[in-house]
């Protein structure tokens, strides 16, 4: 069975830097850099609740994290010399806890991104509560809050 993202995208949240986008058990974080790095060039340190990336002693990312990750299961990789993939295993691993910045007042999702961000995590725990359904060519729509449709008040 395909891994649920692979078979249907990921909604990303562009920064200057590269770019985040998040699973219902994972937070992916991509930076690019224009130049060639060896992995000394890189100094990232997980923690818990926060992060911080420095390339060739610049700071790249730091701050605290919206929500705590599990830190030990946090993997960082360099491909090709100049990007750098972060995977970050959520604590709180829940269609409601959909991430609505990277970290605490910085890289924000727009309303649209985040919205969308909020219907692929309900797709995926769709996916999960069903496993012998494909949701990987499904849409939802109408707006979105803490991992399912809000009923009117």
């Amino acid at each position: 069975m395909a891994h649920f993202d692979e078979k249907s995208g990921a909604v990303q949240c562009k920064t200057e830097w590269g770019c985040w986008w998040q699973t219902i058990d994972e937070v992916f974080i991509e930076i690019h850099s224009e130049t060639i790095l060896n992995s000394k060039d890189i100094k990232c340190v997980i923690k818990p609740r926060n992060i911080s990336v420095h390339i060739k002693n610049t700071t790249i990312l730091e701050g605290n994290l919206f929500e705590p990750v599990h830190a030990d299961d946090a993997v960082w990789t360099l491909e090709d010399k100049r990007l750098i993939r972060i995977c970050l295993s959520k604590s709180h691993n829940t269609a409601a806890h959909c991430w609505p910045s990277l970290l605490v007042g910085q890289y924000e999702a727009d309303p649209f991104t985040f919205d969308e961000m909020q219907k692929k995590l309900t797709l995926q725990r769709f996916q999960y509560e069903n496993p012998g359904m494909d949701f990987s060519g499904a849409t939802m729509t109408g707006n979105y809050q803490g991992g399912g449709p809000q009923l009117p008040s």
